[in-house]
């Protein structure tokens, strides 16, 4: 059986970001930016390194400046051609060329199942990846990059995770996994549990924002009941899917940030500032004016 490549790579952006309102009335979350980048770029970008050529967005009613973030813009490019301003120009013009775009509507926000489900046509009976813009995730090499070579390895789903310490494992959900032998940062997950209690987590192996997922995927989430909230759960959809295939976790190198709440998205804008050849030394010396 030949080896399946990953491909494809789902973002689903169609959520109401009230967690950021006002700023969120008019402006899709994904399209915040983390110094002068939308939180979505990061995410296609690291789709493409880890080598995805089709980049699928399931978005909702007030998201179109998505579509116009990456699509062509002839009179801004035009003036800045112009005007001679080539590094602006390249800018501009490595968003475009990032990867084919495609956008397909959820109709309502019914939980990130839903969300995925529908991406199904889209798919076309292959694996792929989900990425959710919220969480950004610094690394050396690309977190979902990490994830394909784990794919490449066993052709089975792999959900991302990272281990989280004490009571704050309440809020994600857990993998109820044990190591591979073969594999350091690879786990053979038997089930995952919903935010449990902080007594009952089977495991300090939290969910991130990264999946790659095989196609019968789409099986689980057609048939599946709604849970928490009236919404179709990809997690229990994942839990489903367990009983015909295996599903493993992986534990990536790297640093999360949790841009979807505020406080996260404010250390990150921070840590993401410092690091820029042309921000950092000036950024840093003036915060240190400040007496913290």
């Amino acid at each position: 059986m030949t080896p399946q490549k990953i491909r494809k790579a789902v973002f689903p952006a169609a959520g109401l970001g009230t967690r950021f309102l006002p700023a969120t009335k008019a402006m899709p979350k994904e399209m915040l930016c983390l110094v002068d980048k939308p939180l979505i770029q990061y995410g296609v970008e690291e789709a493409v390194a880890a080598g995805c050529t089709e980049i699928i967005i399931i978005t909702g009613r007030g998201k179109s400046t998505m579509e116009d973030h990456f699509d062509s813009s002839p009179e801004l490019e035009a003036n800045l051609e112009a005007k001679n301003k080539k590094a602006l120009l390249d800018i501009v013009h490595s968003v475009n060329n990032l990867a084919r775009v495609t956008y397909t509507r959820q109709p309502e926000p019914l939980g990130l199942g839903h969300a995925v489900l529908m991406a199904k046509e889209l798919i076309n009976d292959q694996p792929f990846a989900v990425i959710l813009p919220d969480d950004i995730v610094d690394a050396q090499v690309p977190c979902l990059k990490q994830m394909v070579e784990a794919f490449e390895e066993t052709q089975c789903s792999v959900i991302g995770s990272e281990v989280v310490e004490g009571p704050s494992i309440s809020s994600y959900g857990v993998l109820d996994c044990t190591p591979v032998a073969s594999n350091p940062r690879l786990f053979d997950v038997t089930n995952m549990v919903e935010k449990p209690r902080f007594e009952d987590a089977p495991s300090n192996h939290a969910i991130i924002g990264r999946y790659i997922l095989t196609p019968r995927i789409f099986d689980m989430l057609e048939t599946l009941k709604p849970g928490a909230g009236g919404e179709l759960q990809l997690t229990d959809a994942i839990r489903a899917l367990l009983a015909y295939e295996k599903v493993y976790g992986f534990s990536y190198e790297g640093k999360r940030h949790d841009a979807g709440d505020k406080l996260g998205f404010l250390k990150a804008t921070v840590e993401f500032a410092l690091k820029r050849d042309d921000l950092g030394p000036a950024f840093r010396d003036w915060l240190k004016t400040f007496p913290l």
